[in-house]
């Protein structure tokens, strides 16, 4: 099979992140997966929700956006009375990703809102996101780590597509002209440990297997290990060595 970018099956698209990307979040990364662009940014705010008012506990939490100019024909422009039910479920898978690596009792009561605006779409959109807010986040927690306690962010996290192709083909990190005609397509978040976070598989066109299942999944293990690699360039040595420390 011949890929739309003549890819090889199991490689991931051309990928850059930025730390820092803007002046006033606490964090802030701009990732570009091969066509898609999304912008992240982490704000840290003194309070919580009320469900963790004087618990001593802080909360990660995100929102997702499909700028109006990022697709082909122009999309409404979402407000906080009229989010979309797909922006709902990725922002909530977001969090979720992001808060499975973090103590948040290491975070004191505070809040940490990641802002995923993509602003250039093409394909892995809540992926992306997820792998950019990592980088926005590690860099938020470093604006009030206290040196000698536990850092909140304990390890690594990133995600990545994987899909069947019409002619049965396993293929690695999906622009959108491949998912929009995929059997099945999946969603993989995995930890820096290796470990499984969150995994969305769908079969679009007909049933999957147990064996095309694992053989996604080994796609994904090796997408995620190099995406991780390279949130560990954009963020630098000691950025990199805070991630899981303790005292």
């Amino acid at each position: 099979m011949t890929r739309a970018d003549r890819r090889r099956l199991d490689q991931i698209r051309n990928t850059t992140i930025i730390k820092h990307y803007q002046k006033y979040p606490a964090g802030s990364a701009l990732i570009e997966v091969g066509n898609t662009k999304v912008v992240c940014a982490a704000t840290v705010e003194d309070r919580v929700p009320f469900f963790l008012k004087g618990t001593g506990t802080g909360w990660v939490t995100a929102e997702y956006s499909l700028l109006p100019s990022s697709t082909p024909e122009r999309v409404q422009r979402e407000t906080h009375g009229r989010v979309q039910g797909r922006s709902q479920e990725i922002q909530r898978l977001i969090g979720r990703s992001l808060r499975s690596v973090v103590d948040l009792n290491a975070i004191g009561e505070r809040t940490i809102t990641i802002d995923c605006d993509v602003i250039q779409a093409d394909g892995g959109t809540r992926t992306a996101s997820i792998t950019g807010a990592f980088v926005a986040l590690v860099e938020a927690c470093e604006t009030f780590y206290d040196k000698g306690t536990v850092f909140p962010v304990k390890d690594f996290v990133a995600a990545i597509s994987v899909g069947i192709s019409s002619t049965g083909d396993k293929m690695l990190d999906l622009c959108y002209e491949e998912d929009s005609t995929a059997i099945a397509d999946c969603n993989v978040v995995m930890s820096g440990s290796g470990e499984f976070i969150e995994i969305q598989t769908t079969g679009e066109k007909r049933p999957f297997s147990r064996a095309e299942l694992d053989e996604m999944l080994t796609l994904a293990e090796g997408g995620i290990d190099e995406l991780i690699s390279l949130q560990k360039d954009a963020l630098g040595g000691q950025l990199v060595w805070r991630v899981g420390r303790v005292g």
